[in-house]
């Protein structure tokens, strides 16, 4: 271009030359499309990693998945390609990884920006959170671990280890905390009947309790009865948590899970966290004080 704001006739060769507005629009929006397609069709370096690591070849990772070995390749051949959610947690599971290291780009791209975008995953059931994800969170929490769920029973039948890796969060500075149900209060009471399964919620309370005899003289853990979380349980390691909200007549696994990342003030994650701490706050030491009769 020249001072005068002319073309030279070379660079005219090169210059789209459009009309009017409408055909800018268009020439923005086919670019713009041709781009995210070259990076949709990005293989999944990330997954190919996972598995490497794993040592499972793609057959392996589609038993794993019960999908057909060609799903699998496609999976690894395009980054952008975003499995059922079942298969992408049976992947997860499979790779000992949360799926978001598996698809990153396309987990990212599904989240929104506004308050829900401290919501890292959702699970309409407990029990699909893959095990690998309840390891990372308490792995990785550096300063403070609340588990407050009613009865707890889950983690040490899923995590027979817990107890050894939580007295060493404790001893590396880490504030663990947990918040139970009375097994003898009415509320307990209450939910055992509504629940109505042999394995009952002040029985699972008990076993939570004998556990954390181990833990009792570990400078750095504590435990509290409280109730009113009866219906509501908050997991939380540091800036992530694990929020279960229990639905009518199931126990826990059966209720759905979002896991969330604090974000922001006053966001989903400070909000359940300010349901915990309020709770703990009124809560009465296990180790000090008998439960009620």
């Amino acid at each position: 271009m020249f001072h005068d704001g002319s073309v030279a006739q070379s660079d005219r060769t090169f210059t789209p030359c459009f009309q009017d507005v409408w055909d800018v629009l268009l020439y923005r929006r086919n670019t713009s499309s041709t781009s995210r397609d070259a990076e949709a069709r990005m293989p999944n370096d990330s997954l190919r990693h996972a598995m490497a690591n794993a040592k499972l070849t793609d057959r392996d990772l589609a038993e794993k998945c019960e999908v057909d070995v060609k799903t699998v390749s496609r999976w690894l051949a395009n980054e952008g390609r975003l499995p059922h959610p079942r298969h992408r947690w049976a992947a997860a599971e499979a790779l000992g990884v949360d799926e978001s290291v598996l698809w990153p780009e396309a987990i990212r791209n599904t989240v929104k920006i506004g308050p829900d975008r401290e919501v890292v995953q959702i699970y309409p059931y407990r029990s699909a959170c893959p095990k690998s994800v309840w390891r990372a969170l308490i792995t990785n929490a550096k300063s403070d671990i609340a588990l407050a769920g009613y009865t707890n029973y889950f983690l040490w039948l899923e995590h027979p280890n817990l107890a050894k890796v939580l007295k060493r969060k404790a001893e590396q500075g880490c504030r663990v905390r947990f918040l139970l149900g009375d097994p003898n209060s009415e509320a307990t009471l209450r939910r055992e009947e509504a629940e109505a399964v042999p394995l009952t919620v002040s029985t699972r309370i008990r076993i939570t309790l004998a556990e954390l005899d181990q833990l009792r003289e570990v400078s750095g853990v504590e435990a509290r009865f409280g109730e009113d979380h009866i219906s509501l349980s908050v997991f939380q390691f540091d800036d992530e948590m694990l929020v279960t909200p229990h639905l009518a007549r199931l126990v826990g696994h059966d209720s759905p899970m979002l896991h969330l990342k604090r974000h922001q003030n006053d966001g989903l994650y400070d909000r359940f966290s300010y349901h915990v701490n309020e709770l703990w706050s009124s809560g009465r030491d296990i180790w000090t004080i008998t439960p009620t009769t």
